[in-house]
């Protein structure tokens, strides 16, 4: 079977970012402090998640040294629902994949799996809290704020989603995703945080901005009456600066590697335009006719969520994946389809068969095809010839190199990508 011709091609995204970290952390929490009632020694637990936050280590630090300098007794618990297979020792292996120790930080880190309820919604909803935090004297909400890869509103994914189902450990996520089913997200969320809030004694929130180079472009501090109104003028931001294809129409994505550190979903569903669940229709744009992925991040340690995104999957996903993990994390997220196998393939060779036999009438050599590392890195991408044509008199695009053919190894294996080349890198 012939294959279409490849290009390396560059976007320009907006670059806004924070030059000094600590710094900026160090700003917002002098912002606040007139504001901020801690007594002495009193211990605050700070959140860290599962995502992959760029600079997570760095700023989760800043945030323990900022807590310190406030009289508290800083304290790191995983928030991250029943990600890290739903296990204490799961959760705080995360954190130390991006860095997040003891040693590091300069202060404890207390992971458990235990939650305890705080309170109820005014829907009747209960509400849990992580049994550290619940008996801590302060909590301090920290998460980047982007689009949530299943829930569309003035709020998705940030410090409201963190109180939820990060703060909520695997009872809260348990109880909140089948509510969201019917009472949608947008109210409930609001009405679940503002319990946290009150109960969790809420001292202040952190929210990160990320730019399309996974650059950190803003930390902005919010008292906690702030957080709501605050998380939509952040949520707007992170839209304007948020990665995406570089086409909205195409037959075919190869997408190297899919993870939890990459996305909750494995993959960004807001770039490849599958959400694929019950709550949320499916968006208008990208049109993406056949997905492919070819393999899991160590970081995601087996749970390969979002695999039944795709149309085709290399056997090497499958042999990592850890079923339990990903079912674990899927049905807590009432999202069953993304733990589906798609069709299995020996080879990368077999994958892009299947991919051009099923795409209709369009000759393989003529088939718009996109490559991209993840959906968290679409600064340089390999597209075929097809799209490339298309990239003429476009400002924020730039051919790097090509055509280039397809190429393919003895065992049928892709070749690095030709946008990542050491070469190409440097220019």
């Amino acid at each position: 079977m012939p294959y279409p011709k490849m290009y390396a091609l560059r976007q320009t995204f907006a670059r806004e970012r924070e030059e000094d970290l600590r710094g900026a952390v160090q700003r917002e929490i002098e912002k606040l402090k007139p504001h901020l009632q801690v007594r002495p020694g009193a211990r605050v637990a700070i959140t860290v998640g599962s995502r992959g936050i760029r600079n997570i280590a760095a700023i989760a630090g800043a945030v323990v040294d900022g807590v310190k300098s406030l009289g508290g007794r800083p304290f790191i618990f995983p928030a991250m629902g029943s990600h890290g297979g739903a296990t204490a020792e799961g959760q705080a292996a995360v954190l130390r994949h991006y860095g997040v120790t003891e040693q590091a930080m300069g202060c404890p880190i207390q992971s458990s799996m235990a939650a305890v309820q705080i309170g109820q919604s005014r829907e009747g909803i209960p509400v849990f809290l992580d049994k550290y935090a619940s008996e801590a004297d302060h909590v301090v909400v920290m998460n980047r704020v982007k689009s949530h890869t299943e829930f569309k509103g003035e709020i998705e994914s940030g410090l409201m989603k963190m109180m939820l189902i990060g703060m909520g450990k695997y009872e809260g996520p348990k109880v909140y995703h089948k509510a969201f089913a019917d009472y949608g997200f947008d109210r409930l969320v609001e009405s679940l945080a503002s319990v946290v809030i009150e109960k969790a004694k809420v001292l202040f929130g952190l929210a990160i901005v990320e730019n399309g180079y996974e650059e950190t472009a803003l930390i902005r501090g919010v008292l906690p009456r702030e957080i709501v109104s605050s998380e939509r003028a952040f949520l707007r931001k992170a839209k304007e600066l948020a990665p995406k294809l570089p086409f909205d129409d195409a037959d075919i994505l190869v997408v190297d590697e899919i993870g939890k550190n990459i996305s909750g979903a494995g993959m960004d569903t807001n770039v490849i335009g599958r959400f694929y669940n019950i709550v949320a229709e499916e968006p208008e744009k990208p049109r993406i006719k056949r997905i492919y992925i070819r393999d899991l991040t160590p970081e995601s340690v087996g749970n390969a969520s979002g695999v039944g995104l795709a149309d085709f999957t290399h056997r090497r996903v499958v042999d990592k994946m850890d079923a339990r993990a990903t079912n674990t994390n899927c049905i807590t997220a009432v999202n069953p389809e993304k733990a589906r196998i798609p069709i299995i393939c020996e080879s990368d060779r077999e994958a892009l068969e299947y991919c051009l036999a099923t795409i209709g009438l369009t000759p393989p050599e003529d088939a718009r095809l996109i490559r991209i590392r993840n959906t968290l890195h679409l600064t340089d991408v390999d597209v075929s010839e097809a799209l490339a044509r298309q990239a003429a008199g476009r400002s924020d695009l730039e051919i790097l190199a090509g055509p280039v053919a397809l190429e393919l190894d003895a065992a049928g294996e892709l070749a690095p990508m030709l946008s990542l080349s050491p070469a190409l890198a440097a220019h």
